[in-house]
Formats: C-alpha cells, sequence, structure tokens
C-alpha cells in the first residue's frame, strides 16, 4: 500500500501467525531481497478498539505510530471488512479515529507534544538551530532558510546525508528523531523533505512530519490551518488542528492512500 508515497506490506495478523515481526520487516521490506517497502503494517487483536496497529521500520525496529501508515491500514481494514468506514484503532498507547471515503483518509492523531523552539544542534563547522514536535514519532524541524546559504533550494538540500548526521545528534539520543526540511510556498502551504530514522533514508512521504512541520510553520509563520503539505512524491497532504495559545488539539491528516498490489508470500 502507499499513503501519498510512503509504502507499507500490510497485513492481517489477527491469528498471530506472524510472530518474529523485527525479522520478517526487516526481511519483507527489503527493497533487493524482499517485495521493498518503507515499513510493516500488522493488523493485530485489540481490546480496546476495533484492531491494534503495530508498525514495523524497514530495519525492523518498532516504530510506534506512522501517520501515513495509519491511514493505510484504516482503509485496508475498510476495503477487507474488518471495519467500517468510520472506526477506532490502537497504535501503541493511543487511539485514533479513521475515517476513510474512497481512497480518501482522514486520521484524527494525538495532540503535539514536548515542543521545543529554536534548539540549537552543535557539532561541526556550521551549528543549526531546528525545532523539536514529538507527533507520537519524534521529530526535528529544520526551516529552509536555516540552511539557504548552503543550499538555495529544498531540492538542494542532502537530506540523506545531513538528515542522517542530526537524526544521530547526541541531544536526540538515545531515540533518535525523524528530520524534516520545509519550505514556505504560499502562505497556507509548505514543500517538505524528510529522512525518517528506521529507514534510514529519505522518504517520499512522512505523515507525522507533516504535522509536525505544520505545528512549526504555525509558529515561526503565523500560518492558519489548514496547511497543505507537499512532499517529493508530489501527492498533497493536509494538516489541520485546533490552537489555544501554545497547545494544540483535534489534530487531523487527511490523504490519499491506495492499494498497489496484492499476492501471496512464499515461507
Amino acid at each position: 500500500m502507499s499513503g501519498a508515497g510512503n509504502d507499507f506490506v500490510v497485513i492481517d495478523n489477527r491469528t498471530r501467525s506472524i510472530q518474529n515481526a523485527n525479522e520478517f520487516a526487516r526481511t519483507v521490506c527489503d527493497r533487493r531481497w524482499g517485495i521493498g517497502a518503507d515499513g510493516l503494517l500488522l493488523i493485530e487483536e485489540s481490546q480496546i478498539a476495533v484492531y491494534r496497529m503495530m508498525y514495523y521500520n524497514a530495519d525492523g525496529s518498532y516504530g510506534g505510530m506512522c501517520g501515513n501508515g495509519g491511514r493505510c491500514i484504516s482503509l485496508y481494514a475498510v476495503e477487507h471488512a474488518i471495519a467500517g468506514e468510520d472506526h477506532s484503532f490502537e497504535a501503541l498507547d493511543h487511539i485514533y479515529r479513521a475515517s476513510v471515503h474512497g481512497t480518501n483518509v482522514t486520521l484524527t492523531m494525538r495532540d503535539p507534544k514536548d515542543i521545543r523552539m529554536n534548539v540549537v544542534l552543535r557539532g561541526g563547522a556550521n551549528p543549526l538551530k531546528g525545532h523539536f514536535v514529538n507527533t507520537g514519532s519524534p521529530h526535528v524541524v529544520i526551516p529552509l532558510a536555516v540552511v539557504k546559504r548552503l543550499y538555495g533550494k529544498l531540492s538542494e538540500v542532502p537530506v540523506a546525508e545531513l538528515g542522517r548526521k542530526i537524526r544521530y545528534h547526541r541531544l536526540l539520543q538515545p531515540e533518535g528523531a525523524n528530520v524534516n526540511f520545509m519550505q514556505k510556498t504560499s502562505a497556507n502551504s509548505l514543500g517538505l523533505r524528510t529522512y525518517e530514522r528506521g529507514v534510514e533514508a529519505e522518504t517520499l512521504a512522512c505523515g507525522t512530519g507533516s504535522i509536525a512541520s505544520a505545528i512549526v510553520a504555525s509558529r515561526i509563520w503565523k500560518m492558519t490551518p489548514p496547511i497543505t503539505v507537499v512532499p517529493p512524491s508530489g501527492v498533497k497532504l493536509v494538516v489541520d488542528f485546533k490552537t489555544n495559545g501554545s497547545t494544540y488539539s483535534n489534530v487531523c491528516l487527511t490523504g490519499e492512500a491506495k492499494i498497489t498490489f496484492k499476492g501471496e508470500i512464499d515461507g
């Protein structure tokens, strides 16, 4: 499945046929020796929602929550009659609400927390100032202006190289963080590129990164929601939320999700 360019292997695991999910994720997500994906999504039984989403990164690590993955698994659940068009699912330690209309899926996300503006990431010849937001996954957001002296356009930023350095910065340890580079493109839209931990590469889109970047944009550029985020895939994501001073609630992520192919995996 694909959610705005984030791609996933999605499996109904309510019978618990997959026991070692970490190893299985590394195998199926390998783009040369497996199916190839940014991550693995498993549907499992839940006692507090319609189902539980278990998300594993391509490197086999447990990913907790993934916005685009959550939208994909919601569509999968509807397509396979596991859930209705409006339903809830469990992920990590939170209940998410999904609304599926055709291939357009909206997730009501958890409220952002641990917002830290103007964090100076020292190291090397060029210290960088970024903004930290936890949107279910930890994210650092860096506006293009911070690195514009070195890279004039968002397309010129070496996301893989620079993102990897920031992802492992000592201030972000031990968990590390995803790294987003954003550019204001209009009064209410952003261009965004993301380095995702666990994938350890730039991805075509990032849902929780889009939310983190929209929150930062509302702070530094006074953008008002809904905010449109355009990742490298070109498939737009829309982030909506309510503000009350420095707090945010009713955060929603909307965009396209689709099934790209179906098949069987040989044991």
